[in-house]
């Protein structure tokens, strides 16, 4: 174990660090570089999981909107606004992220589900199996669903 893979296990920042000022001094051969390869690879799914979450809570809220009408709250609605907001600068900080943003809808959708499900009192199987909503739909800024009921 070399030195600073012994430093990354006790003290993960000054690792960081050290291993940043190897960089911009050009001493690569010098950085722990498979724990800085382990680091970043988790970044990017870090990356992917805060997208799906914020997508989950974005589409559990219009689930909300739209199937429980007569509770509607400007605190949903400025969920609704923030959440989509806060997807918007994800994928200005990693447009890389927009290409799987289909792909990871259906997973957002079941998330979104168990969040609007225990939220709102619904069980969970009568909402739609499949996502009601398109990605477009749901980015929408002006989007706001109208009131529907949920037949069983």
């Amino acid at each position: 174990m070399n030195r600073l893979n012994a430093i990354y296990q006790k003290d993960f920042y000054s690792w960081l660090m050290q291993n940043a000022e190897l960089i911009r001094q050009g001493k690569l051969s010098e950085i722990d570089s498979d724990n800085l390869i382990e680091e970043l690879e988790s970044m990017g799914r870090s990356e992917k999981r805060e997208l799906v979450s914020r997508l989950a809570v974005l589409i559990a809220h219009i689930l909300k909107w739209t199937f429980q009408s007569e509770k509607r709250s400007y605190s949903w609605e400025c969920t609704i606004e923030e959440q989509r907001h806060q997807v918007i600068y994800m994928l200005e900080d990693s447009p890389s992220l927009k290409h799987q943003l289909e792909e990871r809808l259906i997973v957002a959708y079941q998330r979104s589900i168990v969040i609007a499900a225990k939220e709102t009192g619904i069980k969970k199987e009568r909402f739609p199996k499949e996502c009601p909503f398109s990605l477009t739909q749901i980015m929408e800024q002006n989007f706001y669903p109208e009131a529907q009921s949920l037949h069983k």
